[in-house]
């Protein structure tokens, strides 16, 4: 294993690709060969990871295993339209400026120099995600999760482009601040549009698609290792019919995991129709997707889910 020194702490970063996906699989994440590679020579090359993917595939999760499996801090940047630059970085804090400001004025303090000075010091900034994310960190770099850049326009997206290539970024009233290490920084993208090519050009792509049978029973017993492998297997099955179904949103693993959940709670040990159809809301998130599978169509696709089953032996 390589190790970076950083302070006081040492951390280890894989050697191989094996050795990245045996150290997901041991945070209960479970990859292929082409995703554990990708994320090996991220780690390796210190380059910014691109992941799109349908949601609920799994690309978050990565970001939080590959942080608790090498002991770092997760800092995380949740898009949305409309945000910007200094809502990424850095805010002051006002209202306790406005106290210091009252403060002066009782005492009477009135050098507005050294005042502003004051109200413009470390003592009165908000850390946003990417300025915290430049700072020095006890245990290593920290990893960078800027989750959904879809969200976001395209001045936030240049905004992006320029701090992922110096890894710096620059308040007025203190300067421009440089990231000694670069995070680990890790992108996702759940394709609401398209992301601009100088963006991805910076980064290390990677499409993350729904697993097939076998990898999504690993990844539920993983989870949800209450499960018994035969009511795993129906489920997984189930939900694999279930996205061939034309659904205005197919459920993703995260929807496998958290009815199997349901399921257990239920004290389930097969699935049945009305079983399916009582808990659909676990699985399906929009009424008219319920309503197409709930009854009749929810026996069918069960029925066909347990041929595939005993066709697979």
């Amino acid at each position: 294993m390589k190790s970076i020194v950083t302070g006081h702490a040492m951390t280890k970063i894989p050697e191989s690709i094996d050795q990245t996906v045996s150290l997901l699989a041991a945070q209960n994440y479970i990859c292929g060969r082409d995703l554990g590679t990708v994320v090996y020579l991220a780690l390796t090359l210190g380059k910014p990871l691109f992941l799109e993917g349908e949601a609920g595939v799994g690309k978050t999760e990565i970001a939080k295993a590959v942080a608790t499996a090498l002991g770092r801090r997760l800092i995380r940047l949740q898009c949305y339209e409309g945000l910007d630059a200094a809502s990424a970085i850095y805010e002051w804090n006002f209202a306790a400026q406005m106290i210091a400001i009252r403060t002066a004025e009782a005492s009477g303090a009135t050098d507005r120099k050294s005042l502003q000075q004051e109200l413009f010091s470390d003592e009165f900034l908000i850390r946003r995600p990417l300025l915290e994310a430049m700072e020095p960190h006890g245990e290593g770099p920290p990893v960078l999760l800027i989750d959904e850049v879809d969200r976001t326009d395209e001045p936030f997206e240049a905004f992006l482009l320029e701090a992922l290539s110096d890894f710096q970024v620059t308040i007025p009233e203190l300067g421009t601040i440089r990231a000694a290490e670069p995070p680990i920084v890790i992108l996702t993208s759940n394709r609401t549009r398209e992301v601009h090519d100088a963006l991805k050009r910076r980064c290390l792509y990677h499409w993350v698609d729904y697993p097939d049978f076998t990898r999504e029973v690993e990844i539920l017993r993983a989870r949800v290792p209450d499960c018994t492998r035969v009511l795993s297997q129906e489920i997984v099955a189930f939900v694999q019919r279930l996205r061939g179904q034309d659904l205005f949103k197919n459920p993703g693993v995260a929807e496998t995991v958290d009815w199997a959940r349901c399921l257990i709670a239920l004290d389930a040990v097969a699935l049945s129709p009305e079983m399916v159809t009582d808990t659909l809301g676990a699985v399906l998130k929009y009424q008219d997707d319920i309503a197409k599978i709930a009854g009749a169509e929810a026996s069918r696709i069960l029925d066909e889910a347990r041929k595939d089953l005993a066709k697979a032996g």
